[in-house]
């Protein structure tokens, strides 16, 4: 017995080592990327307790590129694919979860079919169709292939489906409709799980690149993630410390939301159902 909770304790010691170890290699290039950020170029390749502070870069770097844009055009491009995905895939979800239609396990299976489809493999085809609709270089582009989620159908149809039916009787006696219901009755209880929803979906969209770099041509409709990545081609001399308070600038915002909202994030997958 005494070896075998040596052997277990030996194993957790072993297991924690090699996590912190993994975490300390994880952070390396964000920590580099902090202590360049708020100290002078001359710091860039060498550590310095007593190093000077300066806020000198993050100036240096708005001040370089129209970052004021960029971040206009994230905020509308995000916030219009969520507000849609929550519309869309709130009315779905409460199609599938609550009502009965010819082919609805059919139609159900291809929305989770798009969940295996990558969507980078798609990116010729929604180019064809955003040309063909005139919308190229706008920021609707940006956000129409991705305004339908399979996911957020997924997981909001799952939430929908442990809501007691009672509920929703009570309500259609009372005399409400089924707008009416959803609005009331379904949406309230689901909150939590729109909030983890719309986290995943900010990040991801916000943090999209590919797709925003092919379909925008102008300071007008590009991203944070575009703008930084031509600022930081930019042949001409720009400190790595620019660069980095410039990658901080953009990262920052969605930092401090996972850090405020990391505990509801996690319960409420933890309530949905997801393992």
């Amino acid at each position: 017995m005494r070896a075998s909770a040596a052997g277990l304790s030996f194993d957790r010691v072993l297991n924690g080592a090699a996590a912190w170890i993994l975490a300390i290699l994880w952070m390396l290039p964000l920590l580099y990327a902090i202590w360049t950020a708020f100290h002078p170029a001359a710091y860039e390749a060498r550590f310095d307790l007593f190093a000077p502070v300066t806020l000198e870069n993050f100036g240096k770097a708005w001040n370089a590129a129209p970052f004021a844009r960029y971040f206009l055009n994230t905020f509308m491009q995000v916030t219009s694919i969520l507000v849609a995905q929550f519309i869309l895939c709130t009315l779905a979800a409460f199609a599938f979860a609550r009502y009965e239609f010819p082919a609805k396990n059919l139609l159900f299976a291809l929305v989770l079919l798009q969940l295996l489809v990558m969507p980078d493999i798609l990116i010729v085809e929604n180019y064809k169709t955003m040309r063909a609709l005139g919308l190229v270089d706008t920021i609707l582009a940006i956000g129409l292939p991705y305004m339908a989620s399979g996911f957020g159908i997924f997981l909001l149809r799952q939430t929908f489906m442990t809501i007691p039916r009672e509920l929703d009787e009570a309500a259609r006696i009372e005399g409400a409709g089924p707008l009416t219901v959803l609005w009331k009755v379904y949406v309230p209880l689901a909150k939590p799980v729109y909030l983890a929803y719309g986290l995943v979906s900010v990040s991801h969209h916000w943090n999209n690149f590919l797709w925003p770099l092919i379909i925008t041509n102008s300071v007008e409709t590009r991203p944070v993630t575009v703008g930084l990545s031509v600022f930081a081609a930019i042949d001409s001399g720009i400190e790595w410390s620019v660069i980095n308070a410039a990658t901080l600038m953009t990262s920052g915002p969605l930092l401090i939301a996972f850090l405020l909202f990391q505990r509801q994030f996690v319960q409420s997958f933890m309530r949905a159902g997801i393992k």
